[in-house]
């Protein structure tokens, strides 16, 4: 996984990969979660990856988007 650069210092992520159709996330609270096309949508996924290549907004994003996880992995 690549490290979140957390811009703002104050990130609930830690890490992220980019998938084709989806994002994998690891917060700073221990879990990962994988966010895909099929069950948040493209546009959320979409915007979710600028945000982890910016470094900055991923986590208030998934908090307020209300965007659904595919699968939490640990």
């Amino acid at each position: 996984m690549q490290p979140y650069r957390n811009l703002a210092g104050n990130s609930g992520v830690e890490a992220f990969d980019i998938l084709t159709e989806g994002i994998r996330v690891r917060f700073v609270s221990g879990g990962t979660y994988l966010y895909d096309y099929r069950e948040s949508g493209r546009e959320h996924v979409e915007h979710m990856k600028r945000l982890a290549r910016a470094g900055r907004g991923l986590s208030t994003y998934i908090s307020r988007s209300g965007a659904q996880y595919a699968e939490r992995i640990d």
